[in-house]
């Protein structure tokens, strides 16, 4: 068990990416267990990277007093984040790109910092790996995101409440189906990873589910609902990841107004050929940022605060480039480089695929 020591350090933490529930419980273990163990300070940094690049630095110093219970709570994060630009690659306002990577380097030197704790997904902790690789800089990442596409660990933070989220609308989707003898499809998001689809719809008792990994073909899905028809059962329940795909057809997305790429579309499009295919009733609802927002689950809750512990202990042992990670019931850490080199998408032989398989769920193939 670490002790205090006299060597007073100041870390670091910082949410970067999109927002989830749970960022706020690493934060929490991360003051508490530097402060009460170690006896170091710690600045919590707004805005992710872009804190540390804006002069002035955008920081506050984290006290315990900032943690009186209700912050383990809440869902976002306390620190503000930001899915956008690139240190690398920065879009200036003039329209140019710049290389603002030593304005990073310079913002973490400028604080003083002995190490740094960054959480993000797949995108942000590789730009952070990077980034501290580049400067010298001692650096943990802990994985967050919904889509639990994260590699080398089982959780990251914000999956279980985006699951906990997709069940509940699944369980209240279900009734009105019943009622109505329709057909409802529920899209849920995950990017290019179908693990919040395949949870939910197991969780939540679907008849279908659509994953990116397992290209679909409508005449599998009309022939479950079809069949169920014929049992008695004139409803049903369909759930699919945003960016599921028909074998012979592209992944449907949207381009903003800034001219931003997004998944979306594909529940509106499966409406149209379920029904002209079976002749089914149906509706469809696109789950969208309710999976991201609101109070973090117990499970979140529980991997986060295990997660932040974990990270300021290897900042400790004078340990860099490793992010923690959840593996066989326990937390471990790993190379960073490993995580960034793989992806985390649906394996389709795994438990989960095999056991909607067996509860007799069509999966599109």
């Amino acid at each position: 068990m670490p002790q205090n020591n006299n060597e007073t350090k100041t870390i670091g933490v910082l949410t970067s990416g999109g927002d989830c529930a749970g960022l706020n419980a690493v934060i929490r273990a991360v003051v508490h267990r530097a402060i009460e163990n170690y006896g170091w300070r710690v600045l919590g940094i707004h805005e992710g990277t872009r804190g540390l690049m804006d002069r002035p630095v955008k920081y506050e110093e984290l006290t315990l007093k900032l943690f009186t219970g209700n912050i383990l709570r809440l869902g976002g994060t306390i620190l503000g984040t930001t899915n956008k630009g690139d240190p690398f690659d920065f879009p200036m306002e003039d329209g140019t790109r710049k290389d603002r990577s030593e304005e990073f380097i310079g913002g973490y030197k400028e604080l003083g910092l002995d190490g740094l704790v960054g959480i993000g997904g797949d995108g942000s902790l590789d730009i952070l790996n990077r980034l501290t690789t580049q400067g010298g800089l001692k650096f943990i990442g802990v994985p967050k995101t919904i889509d639990n596409d994260v590699p080398l660990t089982d959780f990251s933070v914000g999956f279980s409440t985006a699951v906990s989220a997709a069940v509940e609308a699944l369980d209240r989707l279900q009734p009105t189906a019943a009622s109505h003898e329709r057909v409802m499809v529920l899209e849920v998001m995950g990017r290019g990873a179908g693990h919040i689809a395949l949870n939910a719809g197991i969780g939540g008792g679907a008849d279908v589910i659509l994953i990116p990994e397992i290209p679909y073909r409508m005449g599998p899905i009309a022939e479950r609902i079809i069949s169920l028809r014929e049992q008695g059962r004139k409803h049903a329940l369909v759930v699919c990841s945003e960016a599921a795909r028909p074998v012979e057809g592209e992944i449907i997305t949207k381009t903003e107004a800034g001219g931003q790429v997004r998944y979306g579309g594909i529940g509106h499009d499966l409406c149209d050929q379920i029904s002209e295919t079976t002749g089914a009733e149906m509706r469809v609802t696109v789950l969208g940022h309710v999976q991201r927002g609101g109070a973090p689950s117990s499970h979140d809750r529980i991997v986060a605060s295990a997660f932040g512990v974990r990270a300021v202990d290897l900042l400790a042992a004078g340990q860099s480039g490793r992010m923690v990670a959840w593996q066989h019931r326990q937390v471990v850490d790993v190379l960073l480089d490993d995580v960034t080199s793989r992806t985390g998408n649906v394996d389709v032989t795994e438990t989960l695929v095999q056991t909607a398989r067996g509860l007799g769920i069509c999966l599109g193939d």
